[in-house]
């Protein structure tokens, strides 16, 4: 079809003039012009809703045999798109009114186009809402879809963060002899091994990657056969019912037919919980790399602990600078899902009645928080924390000059003999040990036990 040709086309708001190859229609070309913001709709969202209307497009196969012809080009106008190329026909904004009509309608259009075209002149007419939109609404539609695309993210996620915490237990091990020196609120504390701190980060890694398996649980029930306020109006029961398992065995998610159907079109609190345990995730993340890059600092003037892979040029001007640019990125990934999870909790405690007219807001925000998080957690994975390596020599060293021994000591002398002792030595960790046998605080045999850092990390 040769580009640049132009069509018209007619709705109840008058002409409107359409580039010929466009498969989209009216209300597209509309959505464009009024929502001109540059970020698209989230393509995962327009897959689930294209597989929505596939689902409906095969049950009204069965329901109405004698248009089968029409339902199969429907049918087939979905395979299409699901298959990829035809990316430049969706180009409504993210951020739309309507509470996704514009994206359920595009989706519409393009369909009915498409099928129109498998069916020829002579193949009769397909129609977007009379055809492919038949028995839905939007606001079945696209919340619906939105769970379907939350949920093959949220299983990505389960299992990258399943391999960034393996990755940490690898460290735990490797590093499980490196003494080091504890600190709380930045300041010297009891002694640790690193080997104990990656344990740490990964039962935390753990925790989060069970919450956010179990969230899929949460987005299970869907609201399809509906329609526009969730008591079915325009949709036949049987319909409603057939959707939604020809919905479970085409995607292979476990979705149910809500209970309830109109509590899930108008309250959005379950997306809200789901951002929440992202959220959890990204306040991890953000620890663990502020932890890595303070262990990283130096490398002379810094902790010098661990040494993070070297990726790329630090500086414009300082020859040898190497930034920790992948903990630096994680970070910035866990603040804006931390920006996207207020903006999703604003927006669904902004739903008025039987609809949240925000759900777009809610559904960009959710996909993003849900792809920046598999990025930033793979990426943490493989070219940070399986690269990294242990400063043994530099852990050792601030651990031999602190004074935190004087810990180890005031279990047995007693916390203010204990800090007796500290003052007097002027905090210098030979002189301690010095003054506590001038002192004759201690027999050296049982002062060499108690400050046995070995002993103490132990617990034994």
């Amino acid at each position: 079809m040769e580009k640049g040709r132009m069509r018209t086309e007619r709705d109840d708001l008058g002409e409107i003039r359409l580039p010929e190859e466009a498969l989209y229609g009216c209300q597209t070309a509309r959505a464009m012009e009024n929502f001109p913001l540059g970020q698209k709709v989230n393509p995962l969202l327009i897959g689930a809703v294209v597989e929505v209307k596939k689902a409906a497009a095969a049950v009204y196969r069965k329901l109405c045999p004698e248009e089968a012809e029409k339902w199969d080009a429907i049918l087939w106008a979905c395979d299409q798109l699901l298959a990829g190329g035809y990316e430049e026909q969706f180009s409504t904004a993210a951020l739309q009114g309507g509470a996704g009509t514009s994206t359920n309608m595009n989706v519409n259009e393009v369909i009915a186009g498409l099928a129109r075209r498998r069916l020829g002149p002579e193949g009769g007419m397909v129609h977007p809402l009379d055809d492919v939109n038949r028995g839905q609404s939007t606001n079945d539609v696209y919340p619906t879809a939105l769970r379907i695309a939350a949920i093959r993210l949220i299983r990505i996620l389960s299992d990258s963060c399943a391999g960034l915490q393996e990755a940490l237990q690898q460290k735990e091990t490797a590093f499980e002899d490196v003494l080091k020196l504890g600190r709380t609120e930045l300041m010297d504390a009891m002694p640790v091994t690193l080997g104990q701190e990656f344990g740490a980060y990964a039962q935390a890694i753990a925790r989060d990657r069970w919450r956010i398996y179990k969230a899929e649980e949460r987005l299970r029930q869907v609201n399809l056969g509906g329609t526009a306020v969730g008591n079915g109006t325009s949709a036949s029961r049987r319909y409603g019912w057939l959707v939604v398992e020809q919905l479970r065995q085409q995607t292979g998610i476990g979705l149910a037919k809500a209970e309830y159907p109109m509590d899930i079109t108008q309250n959005n609190d379950v997306f809200v919980e789901v951002s929440g345990l992202l959220k959890a995730l990204a306040v991890t993340l953000v620890k663990l790399s502020g932890d890595l890059r303070l262990m990283n600092s130096g490398p002379r003037g810094g902790l010098g602990e661990i040494v993070l892979p070297k990726l790329q040029m630090g500086s414009t001007i300082m020859p040898g600078k190497v930034n920790p640019v992948i903990p630096e990125m994680v970070t910035q990934v866990g603040i804006r899902v931390m920006a996207h999870d207020s903006a999703i909790a604003m927006a669904a405690s902004m739903g008025n009645f039987e609809l949240n007219a925000f759900l777009p807001l809610i559904a960009d925000s959710l996909l993003d928080s849900l792809q920046l998080l598999i990025g930033a957690v793979d990426l943490l994975r493989e070219k940070c924390i399986l690269g990294l390596q242990a400063n043994g020599e530099g852990c050792r060293e601030h651990l031999d000059r602190s004074a935190v021994m004087i810990a180890l000591l005031a279990p047995v002398l007693g916390y203010d003999q204990a800090a007796s002792l500290l003052r007097e030595a002027g905090g210098d960790p030979g002189k301690i040990r010095q003054l506590a046998l001038e002192k004759q605080l201690l027999e050296a045999e049982e002062l060499d036990r108690l400050l046995d850092y070995r002993r103490a990390v132990r617990n034994l």
